[in-house]
Parts: structure tokens; C-alpha cells; sequence
């Protein structure tokens, strides 16, 4: 490795560089994503073409998933990352030159969301597989972690500045969101990364790759398991977030404490993101995943005992603070386990599982609030992680899954 190895990560320049930039391209793609549907329903009042608007973003980065986790693979990751930051700075000038003028779209914000969702599905993979070439392993844990923490930080502040900024004007929002990408594209331009050999082929062999990929995924067995962790997580808490907020407001919880329940959930993210290197380190693989899932089956009952949105939102951030730690220890483990030359589709593959998840539990949670009372509802789902925190802790893979690996050591 470089002089990494022997420096604290905030003063590794190229890994300060990239996160600074995506840390500002985080707030400004929260911002278009609250502006999006509000300037839709503005324009054309129809609740139909917002959702439209929202799902070209989601389906976009959906059906490029794969492929952009093999394009990764076989180019250059810089220039992948260079190009997508270009790309959105382009799409979004002209949805803001299209609001200036009052000549804005439907067709033309589907396009727009659609250019954002697919940057990311080629962005997010190549930075994912750049990171270990970034960082030393003894530091990787850490620096997916703060990548958590950005993330969370980010969405909570660029949703807040995109309500703030879409009162001033309807273009704001997108503005700010294009202004950040110049950022990110100017900080990356000065990030080194070590040179890797990538072989030119075909676009024909794309498929090939793809198949190749996820078949040396499925036969590790521990990749396996531990991305089905990941889903089971993902899923069952996106279910008993509705079921919860479907509680509160039949309840009678004012508008204003069901915001403020989303946001002490970003809080506990972000806090249990500041803790997770620390508890990476302390805990087994084992205990660490097993731990959210207990800590989600355990308390997610008490939401039933609570009427308060206030304490809701507790509730909320102690279930997130263990969350960060699970999947830092398991995206941590799976990129050490990868070769470099499948890292992309690693982190394309867990993009699509992930988005599964995404989709599906809150349509898990509303048909379970529609079948049943809301706290029946809420017992359920509490009942289905028990279930699947005993699944994990009597999995034989996981009991067995090794600790930290000699590359591992505690940062200096």
C-alpha cells in the first residue's frame, strides 16, 4: 500500500478528497429528490406524474445495476466516477434552465431522473470497489462507516434545504443539486488512485460477466448468507417503519411529531455510524449481526406501549444505532473476501438486493397495516425479526464466519 498505511484516515488525502465531494453530492440529490415531485405536482397538479417522475430515478438505477457493477470491472473506475459527476451536472443544468424559463416537462424531469438514478447505478459501484485501493484494510471498516455517516447526514440536510430552497423558488433545489456535482467532479479530479489493469472487451461479453460474477458471489458461502442478513434487515425494518408511522397517525400523533420521528431515525443512523468502527472492532462478525437483529426483535414491540411521536422517534434511533455496525461489518468482510477484479459486481449485485428490500418492505408493512389493526401489525413484524434473529444466530456460517483478519488491527 501507499503512505495510508501509516497515516490516520482523515488525513488520507484521496479518501478526504472523494468523501468531502460525495458528502456535498449527497445533500444536493436530497434536495432534488423532496423538489421532484413537489415542481410535478406544481406543474401538472397529477400525484400519478410525481411518482412517475420518482420511479424513472429508482428503475433507472434498478435495471443498470448489474450492468454497471460489470462495467466497473472492466474500466476505469476515476473515469466512471468523472463521467457520471459530468453527466448529472449536465442533466441538471437543464432542468434549471428549463424552470427559469417556465419550459419544464414531464418527459423532460423522467429524463433528467432517469440520467441521475443511472449515474449512480455506475457511480455507486465504482466508488464501493475504489475504497479498498483508497484506504489500508486495517482502515477500511472505518472508512465505510463514515461513508454511512455521510450518507445519513446528507439526506437529513438536503431534505431540509430542499424544503427550505423550493419556498424560495421552484429551480433552487436543482441548483443547489447541480452546484454540489461541480464540487464532487472538481474534488475528484484530484483524487489519485492506484493504477489497475483493465482488458477492453466486447459489450457482446457483458452478459457473460455478469454471469460470471454472480455465480462466484452465490458459491461463497459467506457472501451469501450475510447478503441475505442484509436483506432480511433491510426489509423487516422498512415494513415496521410504515406499520409504525401507520400507528402514530391513526393515533391522532400530530404531522410535525411524525417528522420529527424521521428524523431522531436519521440521528440514531448517523450516531451508530460514529460507533461502528469501534464496535467492528470489539465484536465478532457473529455478535454484531446477530445483535441489530435481537436489538429490532426486542424493541420493536415497545412501539405499541408508546404514544408519544417523541418517543417513537427514540425508539427509532435505538433501533438504528446497532444497523450501521452490521452492515459495516458485513460489506467490510465481503470486500476483503472479493478480488479487486469482482468488486464492482459485488457492490452492483448488493445494490439490487438492497433495492429489493427497499421496494418491498414498505409494501410488506402497508398490506400488513391493511390486513390487520395497526398494532397487531407492528406485534407481527416484531415477530418476524425474532424469527429471523434466531435464524442468524444459530446459522452455522455466521456462528463460524471468521473475526477480524490480520490486515484487520486497530487503527494507530
Amino acid at each position: 500500500m501507499t503512505t495510508a498505511d501509516t497515516v490516520p484516515l482523515a488525513r488520507n488525502r484521496n479518501f478526504t478528497l472523494l468523501w468531502v465531494g460525495q458528502g456535498c453530492a449527497e445533500i444536493g440529490f436530497s434536495a432534488s429528490m423532496l423538489a421532484f415531485p413537489l415542481v410535478v405536482l406544481a406543474i401538472t397538479g397529477s400525484a400519478a406524474a410525481s411518482g412517475l417522475v420518482l420511479a424513472a430515478d429508482a428503475v433507472a438505477q434498478a435495471v443498470l445495476a448489474l450492468p454497471g457493477g460489470a462495467l466497473v470491472d472492466r474500466w476505469d473506475r476515476r473515469r466512471i466516477m468523472l463521467v457520471c459527476e459530468l453527466a448529472q451536472v449536465l442533466a441538471l443544468a437543464s432542468l434549471v434552465g428549463a424552470l427559469l424559463l417556465d419550459a419544464a416537462t414531464v418527459t423532460h424531469m423522467i429524463a433528467v431522473a432517469a440520467v441521475l438514478g443511472a449515474c449512480r447505478a455506475l457511480f455507486e459501484p465504482a466508488e464501493d470497489a475504489s475504497l479498498p485501493s483508497l484506504v489500508p484494510d486495517q482502515q477500511l471498516a472505518t472508512a465505510i462507516a463514515t461513508n454511512n455517516a455521510r450518507s445519513s447526514v446528507g439526506q437529513m440536510a438536503g431534505t431540509a434545504l430542499g424544503g427550505v430552497l423550493f419556498g424560495v423558488a421552484r429551480w433552487a433545489p436543482f441548483l443547489l443539486d447541480l452546484l454540489t456535482h461541480v464540487i464532487a467532479f472538481t474534488t475528484l479530479a484530484f483524487v489519485r488512485m492506484p493504477a489497475r489493469e483493465v482488458t477492453p472487451a466486447p459489450l457482446r461479453h457483458l452478459g457473460r460477466e455478469i454471469r460470471e460474477g454472480l455465480r462466484w458471489l452465490w458459491q461463497r458461502r459467506e457472501i451469501r448468507v450475510t447478503t441475505a442478513c442484509a436483506v432480511a434487515l433491510n426489509l423487516f425494518f422498512a415494513a415496521f417503519y410504515l406499520v409504525v408511522v401507520v400507528l402514530a397517525e391513526r393515533r391522532g400523533t400530530p404531522s410535525g411529531e411524525i417528522g420529527v420521528m424521521a428524523a431522531l431515525l436519521g440521528v440514531g443512523g448517523v450516531v451508530g455510524s460514529l460507533l461502528a468502527p469501534s464496535l467492528h472492532r470489539r465484536l465478532s462478525p457473529h455478535v454484531a449481526i446477530a445483535g441489530v437483529f435481537w436489538a429490532l426483535a426486542l424493541l420493536a414491540p415497545l412501539a405499541v406501549l408508546v404514544d408519544s411521536g417523541y418517543l417513537l422517534g427514540g425508539l427509532f434511533a435505538l433501533m438504528a444505532l446497532l444497523a450501521p455496525t452490521a452492515n459495516t461489518t458485513i460489506i467490510t468482510h465481503q470486500l476483503l473476501l472479493t478480488p479487486d477484479e469482482l468488486r464492482g459486481r459485488l457492490s452492483g449485485t448488493l445494490n439490487v438486493a438492497m433495492g429489493a428490500a427497499a421496494a418491498l418492505g414498505p409494501l410488506l408493512g402497508g398490506l400488513l397495516a391493511q390486513a390487520v389493526t395497526p398494532t397487531s401489525a407492528v406485534l407481527i413484524s416484531a415477530a418476524g425479526m425474532a424469527v429471523a434473529a434466531v435464524a442468524v444466530t444459530v446459522n452455522p456460517t455466521l456462528r463460524h464466519y471468521p473475526g477480524r483478519t490480520d490486515s484487520e488491527e486497530p487503527n494507530p
